[in-house]
């Protein structure tokens, strides 16, 4: 089975999240930001694992994706490296295979970017295999809540059983 978790991450818990969830999933399961997500990379691929933070109750777009300008001095940068989830998601190429979807988030009623990103999986050829997980921050910017990279090893761990 080859595996990889894709993220987009502005502060860096995303991608803890990420690892953690490869890591899950087993030796050889890669974490791969968007950038690293290309087509060549999902080649033969049989499970894709995505996530991204809840920015303005769903995936970040042109409008809500932070910038360094937009921030207040004292909040951390944005890692702005990567290209979007939603830009990602529009250009994954057809296949087939499975999928899961996460995403880090404050605790709260306060919007999932699971939703889109399982639904874009799914029009792409990527059946769901498991409901999806959310993982929460402490703030606006983050530190993931304690426990959050353990509970994500083993929901990684838990798709690897799942699967056939």
């Amino acid at each position: 089975m080859k595996a990889v978790v894709v993220y987009e991450s502005l502060w860096g818990n995303t991608a803890k999240i990420a690892q953690a969830i490869a890591e899950g999933l087993g030796a050889g399961t890669l974490a791969l930001s968007t950038a690293q997500a290309t087509p060549e990379a999902l080649a033969g691929v049989d499970l894709i694992v995505a996530g991204a933070p809840v920015i303005a109750f769903n995936l970040t777009s042109d409008a809500t994706r932070p910038s360094p300008q937009s921030l207040p001095s004292t909040a951390p940068k944005p890692d702005l490296s990567h290209p979007m989830m939603r830009t990602w998601l529009e250009s994954l190429p057809a296949g087939s295979g499975r999928s899961a979807a996460f995403e880090t988030r404050v605790r709260g009623p306060f919007g999932h970017s699971v939703k889109t990103i399982s639904a874009a999986l799914e029009a792409a050829g990527y059946a769901t295999m498991a409901p999806p997980a959310s993982f929460i921050v402490t703030g606006k910017y983050g530190i993931l809540r304690d426990g959050e990279v353990d509970r994500a090893r083993e929901w990684g761990a838990a798709l690897a059983r799942a699967l056939p």
